[in-house]
């Protein structure tokens, strides 16, 4: 008998695939079905935010040169928000960047501007407000009030800026008819300071704001719901008024 016969095999160095361990062929087995599905996800996202941006766009530009009153205006915000719900704070972003790119190409920069400053902030920040169920609807309609209220006041300074004339003046004005009527109605004799008239200006304006953002968030609350996106719930009393059953 030989010397190399009576040798003990040496273990393989290169073991062959079939050895591999039942958790490794698992874990490829993952590899292997998440891997298409991440490859699937890209391209979706891509057109969910392209469309939702160009009909916020849409949504812009029928109301301007055809308005229909209140009803579109409601959804302004609206497609933004539900792309931060379905693809998170980076892709919303980028709608409301293209929204704004879209509208400046059909309209011009600066009435794409009065849809990026507040509409489409208002969006991003409705969006990341509802992400994950976690902000009360209280919350999120004061933080809205805010920035429309801001965004009121863009476009004021926008607008007189471009027509060479302060707005501002004229929404005084307005106020000022108003609460001299109110005053004549209540058969006060005293006439209301320059003073009040601006403190009554800026409260009609967060008071239109707020009521706008409550109407946001019931349509968005139906709509939402039925795709799949819930946001947080309204408080009980306006589920008992719609008589909602979830």
């Amino acid at each position: 008998m030989s010397t190399s016969d009576s040798l003990p095999d040496e273990p393989e160095k290169n073991p062959p695939p079939e050895s591999q361990t039942p958790a490794n062929h698992w874990l490829d087995k993952q590899e292997k079905l998440t891997r298409p599905q991440l490859k699937a996800d890209t391209p979706l996202k891509m057109v969910e935010t392209a469309f939702l941006a160009s009909t916020a766009s849409l949504i812009w530009f029928i109301n301007f040169y055809f308005p229909l009153g209140p009803v579109l205006r409601i959804f302004f915000p609206v497609p933004i928000a539900l792309v931060y719900l379905r693809w998170g704070k980076r892709a919303a972003w980028m709608a409301a960047l293209t929204s704004g790119l879209l509208l400046t190409v059909l309209m011009g920069p600066a009435r794409s501007l009065l849809f990026v400053m507040p509409y489409g902030f208002m969006g991003v920040l409705l969006g990341s407000a509802w992400y994950r169920r976690r902000v009360p609807w209280i919350v999120s309609i004061t933080l809205g009030t805010l920035l429309g209220t801001l965004g009121v006041f863009f476009r004021l300074w926008l607008l007189s800026v471009l027509s060479g004339e302060d707005l501002w003046v004229y929404v005084i004005t307005q106020v000022t008819e108003f609460l001299e009527w109110a005053f004549l109605k209540l058969s006060l004799l005293a006439s209301p300071s320059v003073f009040w008239i601006q403190i009554g200006a800026i409260a009609l304006i967060l008071l239109n704001n707020f009521i706008y953002l409550f109407v946001v968030h019931l349509a968005s609350w139906l709509l939402f719901d039925r795709l799949g996106n819930p946001i947080p719930p309204p408080p009980q009393w306006v589920q008992v008024l719609m008589d909602y059953e979830g």
